[in-house]
């Protein structure tokens, strides 16, 4: 039996058990004037592969969450971001890893997106036509929606298979 991943509030301490550290990684809502925002699939290899979520990467020691997004989505993407507007924060308990994910906004940048890890781009706006959607994903789609007053679906269920 796999272990679902679970969304938690912030403040919960003790997640996954006493011996799981919280990895800290930097996410990047990239949002073009129009409204669209910009998903990315997870590339082969990693864990999830092939899911859709928001670009962004681990902190690596004594960086900020705004370092690491820059250093991030040079490194996955090949721009260049201006400032960045963090948002929200979100604790994800996946059964490779206990995440913080620090969401932050970005309005600004410069450069041609390049998939430099071989994953796929989608501008989406709601409801996200792409899937499957990565779990940690779904509140933001869910804050994107109450932000936008949008009442409905945030994102396309794929259909079950016929058993």
């Amino acid at each position: 039996m796999t272990r679902k991943p679970i969304v938690a509030d912030p403040e919960s301490a003790r997640l996954g058990g006493p011996d799981r550290s919280v990895v800290d990684v930097a996410v990047g809502v990239l949002v073009r004037p129009d409204g669209d925002f910009l998903l990315t699939s997870r590339p082969h290899g990693k864990p999830y592969a092939g899911y859709w979520e928001f670009p962004g990467g681990k902190l690596e020691a004594d960086e900020t969450v705004q370092q690491a997004l820059a250093r991030e989505l040079l490194e996955e993407l090949g721009i260049q971001i201006g400032a960045v507007h963090p948002w929200k924060v979100e604790i994800v308990d996946y059964p490779h890893a206990l995440v913080r994910l620090h969401f932050c906004k970005v309005f600004e940048w410069t450069g041609t997106l390049e998939m430099r890890e071989a994953q796929s781009s989608s501008w989406e706006r709601l409801p996200v036509q792409v899937g499957p959607i990565l779990p940690g994903t779904l509140p933001v789609l869910q804050w994107l929606a109450a932000e936008l007053q949008y009442d409905g679906a945030t994102h396309l269920v794929a259909d079950s298979p016929i058993n």
